[in-house]
Parts: structure tokens; C-alpha cells; sequence
């Protein structure tokens, strides 16, 4: 019996011989996993600056505990089995072996212990299979962040603790300034021929601008004019040496420079180019349309027509005006007529307004611009704007437009200007030069591209004025100007509420004893709802001026404004446009302006060549700080602030308030009839 006893447990130790070297064997691989993901992390710590001598020995610690806890168990068992191993060699039987009861519990814990190391094998083949795997992922992780890492390696950053993350942040996030962006001009635009804003200080007699023909002195001197402005000094001259050739053909033959003008309100722009145009047709012995000026408004055109026809007077030139207040039949007789050998022309000069000359360049028989010479544009910025029917593209393919009459004389026919060749030099053409003039001429290349300049030369009064300082030094101004107003305008602004905007209108009207205002709003309902409130209130002469009128009423309360009849002319931005009225010594805007060339028309109504004027803004609270900023931006120097207390208007409020009850019935009375 203890025979067989020594003998299956020879069998059983062998086998557990096998066991034990198997788990030896995984357990050796897991320590060397272990240390290698150590030295791993040693690494990576040493490659972020290394981390601190208490940190290492707390992960050696950790590392020694967890590894002798693993090793406690088995080293128990290894020596358990070698005792019994070295029994068995020395022949000595074990404790109680011969004794079947302990001989049956051996066997029952060899049994126990058998099927418990191979539930361990197969957990620690497990474990192992799944370090392998953890292993292999933390490789890739650790490649990739050394890879994140290395630039704030390289740069010397601190990071003992750097947090775990996989994500890879790309891109630069430092805050760097943003150089500001400036506006690259065309030379033309870039270096303008400067003209002198001050009108008083740099009159220049008109015998001293050279060129100027004897007959158009006298008539100078007829209306009283002795002094030219800077502008008409220095355009007039531009204009005539362009055509010192005749009209047929420009200075060398070659094609003429456009022009461009931009100079204050009031500043003679209009004498600057009705001079040299009448000047250069004065020798024309066939009528044809030679000169074509084109105006937003129909007053502005009526304006400018009544200055062609004084210095036409005498000499055998037509000036027709064709703006819609004549009919269209009527229109047409006085541009063309019909002979027997076709159609004649009747004009040299038309001033029109875009849609009425639209109409006659598509509908009017007989009407020509083929031989058009000179296109004058008028508050050329609102005309860009406002590119009624496409009127500038008409009048181009109108002017070019050969013409289809059999036998007709080839010599000085155009064709649309291209690359300069051979075959274009062999005959001369008659060239089309563009003459822009506007107070407020934009800058934008974008828009002035539309209207096709050739060689464009700029004449401008817009620019920066030194200061002479008290040491004697001299320094420019901070702001840059875009717009130039009147040398005598005294501009101020009105802060107020809307309730008490009437109450200051009729203030001013009573105390200031001006005697001709012109009275701006936003809208002809406003205009004419003001105009009834002041009537109602009486003792002001008042009337209005807008599109709601009829044109001979218009005309009619212009010239009674004009002799001094009505005291307060009430008006929308229809007569803020090139409208020369003379003697008027204030502008009121009622509605402030929301854009900044509208301010500088309705203002330049006074202070015009070069007198004195006022101008005040009623401004509501919650608009005033757009308002300076808009001011300041246009590098229009400071605006004075006029305050009105609220005592100085309550003597008005009883009159003030019966006149609101007049104008509500008024109202209803008007409503009543648009019924009717």
C-alpha cells in the first residue's frame, strides 16, 4: 500500500513539475512586458524634462510590491514540491505516510492543487495574452505623443505631468496683428492736380488766364465777373489746350485726356466748362451736336442751360434743353428737322436730364450724336448712382454709330478707340472727350470704371492744409478729408427730441430774423406736413418745393424765394443737388441727412462763392453720436454744439398747439378730397 502510494505520487509530482515550469516560463515573459513599459515611461519622462527622484522611487516601490505580491503564492508552492522532491530521493517516507487517512487527504489536496494550477495557467495565459495587447497599443500611443511632444521638447517646456490624450491640436493659436489693408489708387487718382480751396485769397483776374477769346471777356465783364475762382483757373485752361486743334481733332492728333473736377459747393464749376465749350464751337459752320451735358435734376439742367444761353447770346449757337416740361412732339421739333435732303440737326448744345435723352436717343428720327465732341456729366457721383435706362452705354453707341445715309463723307468718321495701329493713324477721327464735375466725386475705381475714362486727369480741392502752430512749425491735419466744404460755411448742430423739432424750427425763424432759409426733410409727406404746421402758426412767409409740384408752380415759388417774397422755403433733397439760389444766408436740416454726401449738398446751398452762410442740424439723441462719427469720418472738422434751453421755446407752445389742431382738420380735409 505505501508502495503504490510513493509511486502516484511520483506520477503526480512530475506533472506538477510541468506545471510549475510552464507558469515560470509566463511568468517570466510578464515581467519582462513590465519592465520594458517601465523603461518606456522612464524614457518618455527623461524626454519631457525627466521627472523628479520621489517620483521614481514611489514607482520602483510600487512596481517591487506589486511584483512580490504575484510572487509570494507560488514561491510557497516551489518550495513545498522541492521538499517533498528531496524526501523522494532520499528514500525517507513523508510525515504520516504510512497512514491511509492522511495518505486519502494528499490525495484529495493534490487533487485540489491540480485542478487550481490549471485554472491559474489558464488566467495567467489570459493575462498575458491581454499585456501583449495593452503592450502593443501603448507602443503606438507612445510613438505618437513623443511625435506630439517634440516641439515643446525642443523649445525647453516643462511638463512633469503631462496629460494623456491622443488627440492632435493643429494649427497656430497665437494672436498675431493684422497689418491694415491699404487702398492702392491709380496714379491719376494717387497724384491729382491740386486746386487752392480758398476762394477769397486766390482770385486770379480773368485777363491773366491765357487763351481766352476776346468775345467771351466782354461777356464776362457784362455780367460782372472780374475774377475767375481756382478751379475755373486751372480747368478752363486744361479743357481749351485739349482742343487748341479744333474740335475735329485733339492737340498732335491725338485722342484728348478725360477730366475730372471735384471742388467744393459754390465754387464756379459750372463757368468752367461753359467757357471753353463755347469757345472751341465758336468757329462751327455746320450745326451738329457737339456738346451733350447730362444732369440728375431738371432744375440743375434748367440752371445750367440758362448760363449757355448768356454766353451764346450773339454768337449763332443752339442751346436746346430737353428735361420733360416741354412735350415730347415739341421736344423733337426744336432738336431736328426735316428737309428734303434728310434730317437736319438744330442743336449745338443739348442739356438734358438721362431718361428724357433715353427717349430721343431710341424714339426721336433724325437725332444724331456722331458727331459729339464733348459729353459733360454733372454731379457725376449721383449720376454713376443713378444709371437711368442705361443712358451712358446709349450715348456711346450713339456716338459711334456709323452712319448709313449713301454717299455719306467717310473723312472725320469715328470708330470705337482701340490699340493705336497703322490703320488707325491713316484718317483723323473726332473724339469723344468726358468732362466729370461733382462736389462729392467718388474715389472708388470700381465705379468711375463705368464711365470709360481715356487718360483721366483730376483736379481736385480735397487734401490736408498744414497748420502753422505757435513755435512756427508746421504739421498736418490728423483727419483725411474726403470732402471740402465752402470756405464761409459756420456749420453747428441742435440736439433735441422729436416733440420740440417744430417748436425749434419756428424758434429760429422768429429770433434769427433771417431772410431767405432753406428748410431740408427726408420725404415730401414731411415737407408738406411741416409746410401746413408753419402756415397754420403764421407769421412766417413760407412755402414748399418738391416733386408733388407741378414744374411751372416749382419755377414760380423758386423765383418769388429768390426776390426775397418768402422767408422759409421748405424743400426735399430736390433742390440740395447743383440748385445755385441766390441769398441764401442759412440751411436748416429739419431731418438729419443719413449719408454723408447729402449733408454736404443741402449745406452748400449758402456760404456760396466764397460768402459767408450758416447751417444748423437738428439732431434727435438717440442719432447724434452716428451723426459726428459721420462727419468724422468724411474729415469735416469739428461741428459746433448749439443748445436751446427749454424755457425760451415755452412762450411758443400755446400758438404752437393751436396750429396742431389746425393741422389735424387741415388733414382730413385733404384726405377727404383724394377720396373725392
Amino acid at each position: 500500500m505505501a508502495l503504490f502510494a510513493v509511486s502516484r505520487y511520483a506520477g503526480e509530482e512530475e506533472e506538477d513539475a510541468d506545471e510549475q515550469a510552464q507558469e515560470e516560463r509566463a511568468r517570466a515573459l510578464l515581467e519582462r512586458l513590465r519592465e520594458q513599459a517601465k523603461a518606456r515611461q522612464l524614457r518618455r519622462q527623461q524626454e519631457l524634462g525627466g521627472a523628479g527622484p520621489e517620483d521614481e522611487a514611489a514607482e520602483e516601490k510600487r512596481s517591487a510590491e506589486s511584483a512580490a505580491r504575484e510572487r509570494g503564492g507560488p514561491r510557497k508552492e516551489r518550495e513545498g514540491g522541492s521538499a517533498v522532491q528531496k524526501r523522494k530521493r532520499d528514500g525517507e517516507p513523508g510525515p504520516g505516510a504510512d497512514s491511509e487517512e492522511d495518505t486519502e487527504q494528499r490525495g484529495d489536496r493534490s487533487n485540489l492543487k491540480k485542478k487550481s494550477s490549471k485554472r491559474k495557467k489558464r488566467d495567467e495565459g489570459t493575462e498575458g495574452a491581454e499585456v501583449r495587447k495593452k503592450e502593443s497599443s501603448e507602443g503606438a500611443e507612445g510613438k505618437q505623443s513623443t511625435e506630439e511632444e517634440l516641439p515643446s521638447a525642443a523649445l525647453g517646456e516643462e511638463a512633469p505631468h503631462p496629460p494623456p490624450s491622443s488627440l492632435a491640436v493643429l494649427g497656430d493659436y497665437d494672436k498675431k496683428p493684422v497689418q491694415k489693408v491699404q487702398p492702392f489708387l491709380p496714379h491719376w487718382l494717387a497724384q491729382p492736380k491740386l486746386v487752392q480751396k480758398r476762394i477769397k485769397e486766390n482770385l486770379i483776374p480773368i485777363r491773366d488766364v491765357p487763351g481766352i477769346h476776346p468775345k467771351l471777356l466782354k461777356k464776362l465783364q457784362m455780367n460782372g465777373i472780374e475774377s475767375f475762382f481756382p478751379v475755373q483757373a486751372e480747368v478752363i485752361p486744361a479743357v481749351l489746350q485739349s482742343a487748341s486743334n479744333g474740335y475735329l481733332m485733339g492737340q498732335g492728333g491725338y485722342r484728348p485726356k478725360d477730366i475730372c473736377v471735384s471742388a467744393p459747393t459754390g465754387s464756379g464749376k459750372t463757368l468752367s466748362f461753359v467757357i471753353p465749350i463755347v469757345q472751341v464751337l465758336l468757329d462751327r459752320v455746320v450745326c451738329q451736336v457737339r456738346a451733350l451735358v447730362v444732369l440728375p435734376t431738371k432744375e440743375l439742367a434748367q440752371q445750367v442751360s440758362k448760363v449757355f444761353n448768356i454766353y451764346t447770346d450773339g454768337t449763332g449757337l443752339k442751346v436746346v434743353l430737353i428735361t420733360g416740361q416741354k412735350s415730347f412732339a415739341k421736344e423733337q421739333e426744336m432738336l431736328v428737322q426735316k428737309k428734303v435732303t434728310g434730317y437736319c440737326s438744330l442743336a449745338d448744345i443739348i442739356v438734358a436730364t438721362p431718361g428724357r435723352l433715353a427717349d430721343h436717343i431710341s424714339k426721336t428720327p433724325g437725332f444724331s450724336l456722331t458727331q459729339l465732341r464733348f459729353l459733360i456729366v454733372d454731379e457725376a457721383d449721383r449720376m454713376i448712382d443713378d444709371m437711368h435706362q442705361n443712358w451712358l452705354n446709349q450715348v456711346v453707341k450713339a456716338a459711334f454709330q456709323a452712319e448709313n445715309e449713301a454717299g455719306s463723307n467717310m473723312l472725320f468718321q469715328r470708330t470705337k478707340p482701340g490699340p493705336v495701329t497703322a490703320a488707325s493713324c491713316c484718317y483723323p477721327q473726332i473724339p469723344l472727350q468726358k468732362l466729370l464735375f461733382s462736389a462729392t466725386l467718388t474715389q472708388d475705381p470700381e465705379k468711375l470704371q463705368q464711365l470709360g475714362l481715356f487718360q483721366p486727369r483730376l483736379f481736385t480741392s480735397v487734401y490736408s492744409e498744414k497748420k502753422t502752430l505757435r513755435d512756427g512749425t508746421e504739421t498736418k491735419e490728423d483727419c483725411e478729408e474726403k470732402y471740402t466744404l465752402p470756405e464761409g460755411l459756420s456749420q453747428s448742430y441742435v440736439p433735441c427730441d422729436l416733440n420740440s423739432k417744430p417748436l425749434l424750427l419756428l424758434h429760429f425763424m422768429l429770433t434769427k430774423k433771417f431772410t431767405r432759409v432753406l428748410c431740408f426733410t427726408n420725404s415730401r409727406e414731411a415737407s408738406h406736413r411741416l409746410f401746413l404746421l408753419v402756415q397754420a402758426f403764421g407769421g412766417i412767409t413760407v412755402a414748399e418745393f418738391s416733386s408733388r409740384l407741378p414744374p411751372n408752380e416749382r419755377q414760380r415759388t423758386m423765383k418769388e424765394f429768390e426776390q426775397g417774397k418768402i422767408q422759409l422755403l421748405i424743400s426735399t433733397d430736390a433742390t440740395a443737388r447743383g440748385i445755385d439760389i441766390k441769398g441764401v444766408n442759412c440751411v436748416i436740416n429739419y431731418d438729419t441727412p443719413q449719408f454723408i454726401r447729402t449733408y454736404i449738398h443741402r449745406v452748400g446751398r449758402t456760404a456760396r462763392a466764397g460768402k459767408a452762410g450758416l447751417a444748423f442740424s437738428m439732431v434727435l439723441r438717440i442719432q447724434e453720436r452716428r451723426f459726428l462719427r459721420m462727419l468724422k469720418d468724411a474729415g469735416i472738422p469739428d461741428i459746433k454744439q448749439h443748445l436751446v434751453k427749454g424755457k425760451l421755446l415755452k412762450p411758443l407752445v400755446q400758438q404752437y398747439e393751436e396750429a396742431l389742431s389746425k393741422l389735424e382738420r387741415t388733414v382730413k380735409v385733404e384726405r377727404a378730397q383724394k377720396r373725392v
